[in-house]
């Protein structure tokens, strides 16, 4: 199975479960997709780091190294920025929570339908290749570079994953303006909307990286508004001159 079709993308389905892997990528396969498999976390993690998919559909559950670690050693080792559907048996948000601070780009619940996993996959792949300008974004003490995809705040470079990426990128251009929970998730996810803990796991594991660490907090949420990110003591002072 090999090959890189433009209109659908070329799949890395890593599932220690023979019969799910055979149904998913027949499935794909039938809609388009080319699919390479492993059946194993090394496998898997090997497959990713030497070639390059659209996305990488991951168990959580796999022998040797689980889905977890793969995802670390993509993100943190490897540097690979290529989305990554992380598929699990647990439904709790602590689980969820889990999965996207390891740096997964979304989850689907087993058991699911082949459907829903499908239409996952093109909002991810749409996502991922919507071309974005080169520019240098600056909040208070932070800065992220959409170019390299480099962040810092107050000279201290951070890592996030892809998505807490997009998010910053979104709610920087938009500072300190609030934008509208909905409004990011049309710009991340389009028309295929993920459930109501997906946001807010990757906000509290953006939260994690760019304000716990640092005296003042730069992210922030607007009761029944949404978010923004700005300098709140730049902006008092701002005022105060003002004034």
């Amino acid at each position: 199975m090999s090959g890189h079709d433009e209109q659908a993308g070329l799949i890395l389905l890593v599932e220690d479960n023979r019969q799910i892997a055979e149904a998913v990528g027949e499935f794909l396969e039938r809609c388009g997709y080319s699919v390479d498999y492993a059946a194993d976390g090394a496998s898997g993690l090997h497959l990713a780091v030497t070639s390059s998919y659209d996305v990488i559909v991951l168990d959580l559950m796999l022998p040797g190294l689980d889905g977890l670690e793969v995802c670390r050693k993509l993100r943190r080792e490897a540097k690979k920025a290529t989305p990554v559907l992380m598929l699990t048996a647990r439904d709790t948000l602590e689980d969820k929570l889990i999965g996207l601070e390891a740096g997964a780009d979304d989850y689907l619940v087993k058991p699911f339908e082949v459907r829903e996993l499908e239409a996952r996959l093109r909002a991810l792949i749409r996502r991922d290749r919507r071309q974005v300008s080169a520019e240098v974004l600056n909040v208070g003490d932070m800065t992220l570079d959409t170019a390299t995809l480099r962040l810092t705040r107050a000279g201290q470079e951070l890592t996030v994953s892809p998505i807490g990426l997009k998010l910053l990128a979104i709610l920087m251009r938009e500072s300190p303006r609030v934008v509208s929970r909905r409004d990011i998730e049309r710009e991340i996810w389009g028309d295929m909307l993920p459930d109501s803990d997906t946001l807010r796991s990757h906000l509290y594991n953006l939260r994690r990286v760019i304000d716990k660490p640092f005296p003042r907090p730069l992210l922030h949420t607007i009761h029944s508004a949404g978010y923004r990110l700005a300098d709140l003591d730049a902006e008092v002072a701002t005022a105060a001159h003002m004034a």
